[in-house]
């Protein structure tokens, strides 16, 4: 019977190793829990759009909702959607239709980011009580935002 291949000695962890470990593990483990490590892998394509015209707030959820599906469901994708000028103004929660907030809490459930613009939203005297659910204020404003995640790899698109 042929001999075991004998494996290295094993070297004592240090006490500072040993933290410097535990710390990357719980770094790790709170980014896959925070949804960050799909939105980081090189395998899922991150994309924002734009939008920006009243007119085409059911063109761009119906594009998100096929890109969704085109991918093969929303965890091969990560979707931001940043919201500014006049097209805030269809997810405003008093005026918005029941087809927009049905596609709009479905694009959500999905994962997909809801951005509005904090330079309209003041603007428009608006508050993020008055939107949709699901929304967060994009403080820098709307464009710049938009830059921001174009630098960080996201695709720009801009139906």
């Amino acid at each position: 019977m042929p001999a075991k291949p004998s494996s290295p000695p094993s070297e004592p962890v240090s006490r500072r190793g040993l933290v410097a470990r535990l710390v990357a593990a719980a770094a790790a483990g709170a980014a896959v829990f925070n949804g960050e490590a799909r939105a980081a892998s090189p395998a899922v394509p991150r994309v924002a759009y734009h939008l920006s015209d009243m007119d085409k707030v059911g063109f761009v959820l119906g594009n998100i909702a096929n890109h969704i599906e085109g991918m093969g469901g929303p965890d091969k994708v990560a979707i931001v959607l940043v919201v500014h000028g006049p097209a805030l103004n269809a997810f405003r929660h008093a005026s918005a239709n029941p087809d927009l907030t049905r596609k709009l809490s479905k694009a959500n459930a999905q994962g997909v980011g809801l951005e509005a613009c904090g330079n309209t939203l003041e603007a428009q005297k608006l508050e993020l009580a008055d939107l949709l659910p699901g929304f967060v204020r994009v403080d820098q404003g709307g464009v710049t935002r938009l830059a921001q995640l174009q630098a960080e790899g996201y695709a720009y698109l801009r139906p």
